[in-house]
């Protein structure tokens, strides 16, 4: 693969995502080279440290699937949502099972795995710079490449590439209409100036709603009853990844293809009125995460959505016995 960028790519101004996505290829490509040469038996410490760097691509993944696709799917375009997406976990995959032999000593097994890890990388990058980033440019406007890369400050980089910062507010003037800017300003800073809401229990301001939802230790997100995301909290930890461009995506392009069918069926469950909840737990990055979906309906009983909750229970599974007393004494 050719290491020089295109032209088109040379005359982006260095915050723009499509350049962050040719720089990270241009390490991949190195490292994947250095892995491709590393003798996993006599030098196994670079081997691993090369392993653990090329891992990083999850990082760069991620990003893709929830700041790009999402404003791709804006214009129409959700091929890469529902097909690159899948290429996606399946290299992660690869990944993941070389790990485990790396870890199980399995090293003749893990041989194999290297090569194919090294094909099919090398293969998603060259879909991304031939198809999905040129054809991106051409469908986005420049203030979707600036919310996108505001966006992707809450998910990362990888390889440490963190481009410089953008400002939106110029485009936000440029494109918008004074009640159009105005709008947008409110929905930047919805907490100044309103006064408490009523709830069926007492009151709160939008502040305080704010920060309780910041706060709470589980990840929520709320798709309303046209099957769009409408909220999601934005906690310090959270279990799974969440950006900003998710808000008014349809749900089922925020899943994994192999996940969207089941993802389906329980709304389908839920707006019919057979079931109100579901469960799933999984083993994920080392954690056993707890996952819940709860049907919202109103007063009549009419559906208005679903919330899903997401938490890390990996400590309270190893809970026994009782604590009366405060922790804290002990720490």
């Amino acid at each position: 693969m050719n290491e020089n960028y295109p032209e088109f790519v040379k005359i982006l101004p260095e915050w723009h995502p499509v350049k962050t996505y040719f720089k990270e290829n241009k390490v991949l490509v190195g490292l994947l080279r250095d892995f491709s040469q590393a003798d996993l038996k006599d030098n196994f410490q670079l081997f691993f440290s090369l392993f653990n760097q090329i891992a990083e691509v999850d990082i760069r993944y991620t990003r893709k699937e929830n700041q790009l696709f999402p404003f791709l799917e804006k214009y129409g375009w959700n091929g890469p949502s529902q097909g690159m997406w899948a290429f996606h976990d399946a290299n992660r995959d690869l990944i993941r099972n070389l790990r485990k032999k790396i870890e199980n000593k399995d090293l003749g097994a893990a041989e194999i795995d290297v090569q194919m890890i090294i094909g099919e990388l090398q293969r998603m990058m060259l879909v991304e710079e031939m198809r999905l980033l040129p054809y991106a440019l051409e469908l986005l406007e420049e203030k979707d490449w600036k919310e996108m890369r505001i966006g992707e400050e809450e998910i990362g980089w990888a390889f440490n590439l963190k481009p410089i910062a953008c400002d939106l507010a110029d485009t936000v003037a440029e494109k918008s209409s004074p009640d159009q800017a105005q709008q947008t300003n409110q929905n930047t800073n919805p907490l100044k100036g309103l006064s408490s809401i009523p709830l069926d229990e007492g009151f709160m301001n939008a502040e305080q709603i704010n920060l309780m939802l910041k706060f709470l230790p589980v990840d929520l997100t709320y798709v309303d009853e046209n099957d769009r995301v409408i909220f999601y909290n934005r906690g310090e930890e959270r279990v799974f990844p969440r950006s900003a461009a998710v808000i008014g995506r349809e749900v089922r392009f925020c899943h994994p293809p192999k996940s969207v069918g089941t993802v389906l069926k329980i709304l389908e469950e839920f707006k019919k009125g057979t079931k109100d909840d579901a469960e799933f737990w999984i083993d994920y990055r080392g954690k056993t995460i707890h996952i819940r979906y709860f049907a919202i309906r109103d007063a009549q009983k009419n559906y208005k959505g679903v919330i899903e909750v997401s938490q890390d229970i990996t400590k309270i599974k190893t809970l026994e016995g009782e604590q009366r007393l405060l922790s804290w004494e002990n720490a």
